[in-house]
């Protein structure tokens, strides 16, 4: 684990927890699905994300001012990814994570993705030897007890049942072996959080119906930002990791935003 860590307190039950366990990673956003309704919101996800796969890493680079490599990777050697270990990036997208884990390891044989939508991992242009499975975090497609890192990028928000998750997490994982969570984080102060919302809401969309092939890539980032606006608090989802049995859970943050969890199988 890394040397800077939030310590939290225990979490308060929100209306996504039940007993400080998370469930559902945020309420519903009925602008987007109806509430309530599990089907809709997996199949409003997966269509958007497919339709869209084209323009995603296009608004990565944007939405990271040409940072977002950099970071992964440092944060991938932070959690103690080394050459040798099973690794499985779950939620792999168009493959960024997995291009700096091949920087880190260079052993795509080593290497699994796993990813809801086969529309983004159609971009993903990674060697053949990495494995791409098309699966859903609360339903790991790996065998018990082999996997030494899991890394999952962004995806947390994505999630239906993040408790289910975190027990998929300590299912595959290896005794000792590693946890990673990415995410974006509301920032502490009202006006931080305005400006990342003016940036994510606001001027990502607009530049994406210049930059953008899809029509639904605007509405997409819009969603990202609701996500992030309505997850659920940090303490949450360490409490969540604890409950399914993962060691030395802990949370590392850069600029404000950039959240770090790690734990231990």
């Amino acid at each position: 684990m890394p040397d800077r860590v939030d310590r939290v307190p225990p979490a308060r039950s929100s209306p996504e927890s039940v007993d400080g366990v998370v469930h559902l990673p945020h309420s519903a956003l009925t602008a987007y699905y109806p509430d309530g309704d599990a089907q809709a919101r997996e199949r409003f996800i997966r269509t958007a994300f497919d339709d869209t796969a084209g323009d995603y890493n296009r608004l990565e680079r944007i939405l990271g001012l040409g940072t977002g490599s950099w970071y992964r990777r440092q944060a991938l050697l932070r959690a103690g990814l080394a050459p040798g270990m099973q690794v499985l990036d779950l939620g792999m997208g168009t493959g960024l994570v997995s291009h700096e884990i091949l920087h880190v390891t260079n052993e795509p044989q080593r290497l699994i993705g796993v990813d809801p939508s086969p529309g983004m991992m159609a971009q993903a242009h990674l060697p053949p030897q990495v494995r791409c499975l098309v699966g859903r975090a609360e339903a790991l497609p790996v065998p018990d007890a082999s996997i030494d890192f899991l890394v999952m990028g962004y995806a947390l928000r994505h999630i239906e049942d993040f408790s289910v998750a975190c027990a998929e997490f300590r299912r595959v994982l290896k005794p000792g072996g590693r946890l990673l969570i990415l995410e974006i984080t509301k920032p502490g102060g009202r006006i931080a959080t305005a400006l990342l919302k003016l940036y994510m809401r606001g001027a990502l969309p607009l530049l994406a119906r210049f930059v953008s092939k899809a029509e639904g890539t605007p509405r997409l980032w819009r969603y990202y930002w609701d996500t992030i606006a309505a997850c659920v608090a940090p303490a949450e989802v360490l409490a969540t990791l604890r409950a399914a049995g993962l060691h030395d859970a802990g949370r590392y943050v850069e600029l404000g935003i950039f959240s770090e969890y790690g734990a231990r199988g």
